[in-house]
């Protein structure tokens, strides 16, 4: 039996009240209720993509039908920009001691679930028309992760979850821990924002679209940076390469470190649709410059990389042609031209309003009483089933201390798997922080078990409503 988070019926429900919120609203009861809407309907979606050919990819098609991906695009900018302006200010209050910090957790990572349903269900072309108007926002935000994630490359900066693993030894305090968090998660969200935007360069033939992305961001320049500096890949102590792939850092062996990994592939995909479309090649101006930047591809069009994606082979000859031509420049044609407004509009919104939002969040949303956490924890243990989760994830577990296939599960998280009870004592250290915090979830869980009925239903009806 094919395990499953909604029917269809009730992910028509999910979608239809998904709405837009203000920058204020964040962290409220009815914004955390659309955030468990959205973490159900992602799971859904890989489930849906990842399961057999004849399964309908029901939410993909209700977000389209609906007309609810400009919502998701919005909610998704909303959250970037609280992380942006609002969070660093909560970061700076001296007196803000909040009893968990896991609510703020779960506004951080609202931004990475959207993007990565977003990643899901873009991947269909009639998603991408399906966005509508605010596709130029997301190409906003896709060049704003990819500018951020090429220039953190090229000054090996990358912000992973490894190299922050530090804070999580217990001497820091639990805000330090948030942030540490937050600059690991902003890593994988840019590199979902690549996969978007190689789905938009496939599907899109909208002139305000394709002027965005080569006219205004010249998004070819920024994979150029991608492909030199290449932030998915570093080599470790002893010169080991390692490369993220499935969500963490793994060492590649010897036989494979020149295999393309997803990531390398969606880049050059890209770069394949942006310089060689037609359309595209009639927008972009290959001045001095570009035409420069463009040629240094060549040194990475190996033998090795074509035989993989033999498609390169075209780009490999249009660049060879590029070095003894001048193409000319675009014809400046006369064009009523779409703008984005989500980011701007938000923007002007909230200009000098952000302590006074910080303030009032601080007080309202971000100080909850035990009753609150308890049935926050309960909304959250059924959002997150264990069965659920272990389905999304396509290769057996992983020992967190040695990477070795795990049997044996943290009998106190029951999220953490090792091979032996040598690594679990090893690893401990590391592990202790999120350990805490799914035992705070699981004993608020044990308390409310222990409510009486009518108390349990009075909660589960206020959740409810």
């Amino acid at each position: 039996m094919e395990t499953s988070v909604l029917f269809p019926g009730e992910a028509e429900g999910y979608v239809q009240n998904l709405e837009t919120f203000s920058l204020r609203d964040i962290g409220s009861p009815r914004w955390f209720r659309q955030h468990e809407y959205i973490e159900k309907l992602n799971m859904q979606a890989i489930l849906n993509a990842s399961a057999t050919a004849t399964q309908d990819e029901f939410v993909k098609e209700l977000l389209v039908s609906l007309g609810k991906i400009p919502t998701l695009v919005h909610e998704m900018i909303l959250v970037e920009l609280w992380k942006q302006k609002v969070f660093p200010i909560f970061c700076q209050l001296q007196d803000f001691n909040p009893k968990s910090t896991f609510p703020l957790y779960m506004v951080i990572h609202h931004e990475a679930s959207i993007i990565n349903l977003l990643e899901t269900i873009m991947y269909h072309k009639d998603s991408c028309e399906g966005a509508d108007d605010s596709v130029l926002d997301l190409v906003d935000y896709c060049h704003r992760k990819l500018t951020l994630l090429a220039s953190r490359a090229s000054r090996d900066d990358a912000p992973t979850q490894d190299r922050l693993s530090h804070t999580e030894s217990g001497d820091s305090s639990s805000m330090q821990d948030l942030q540490g968090q937050n600059a690991a998660l902003e890593f994988e969200i840019s590199l979902k924002a690549l996969s978007v935007l190689r789905y938009i360069t496939d599907h899109t033939d909208s002139i305000s679209v394709i002027n965005r992305m080569l006219c205004t961001h010249n998004l070819p320049c920024v994979l150029v940076q991608l492909v030199q500096h290449c932030p998915w890949s570093r080599y470790s102590a002893g010169w080991s390469l390692n490369k993220y792939m499935n969500g963490k850092w793994q060492r590649v062996p010897s036989e494979d470190h020149l295999k393309m990994t997803k990531l390398d592939g969606q880049v050059w995909i890209a770069l394949y649709n942006l310089v060689l479309k037609e359309d595209c090649q009639r927008k972009y101006d290959f001045n001095n410059f570009n035409k420069n930047q463009l040629l240094k591809l060549r040194g990475f069009l190996t033998e090795v990389l074509i035989d993989q994606l033999p498609n390169l082979v075209e780009l490999q000859r249009f660049l060879s042609h590029l070095t003894v031509t001048d193409p000319a420049p675009p014809k400046k044609d006369l064009i009523l031209e779409q703008i984005p407004e989500m980011w701007n509009n938000i923007m002007r919104d909230n200009m000098g309003k952000w302590k006074a939002i910080a303030k009032y969040q601080v007080k309202e949303m971000f100080n909850p009483s035990e009753k609150d956490l308890r049935q926050q924890a309960l909304r959250l243990a059924q959002t997150y089933n264990l069965d659920v989760m272990e389905s999304l994830i396509p290769e057996k577990p992983k020992c967190g201390a040695c990477g070795a296939e795990a049997s044996k599960r943290c009998s106190r998280c029951q999220r953490e798997w090792y091979c032996q009870r040598e690594c679990q004592v090893k690893h401990w250290s590391k592990h202790k922080v999120a350990c805490q915090l799914m035992a705070e979830v699981t004993e608020m869980l044990q308390k409310d078990l222990a409510v009486t009925p009518t108390e349990r239903e009075a909660d589960i009806a206020d959740i409810l409503d």
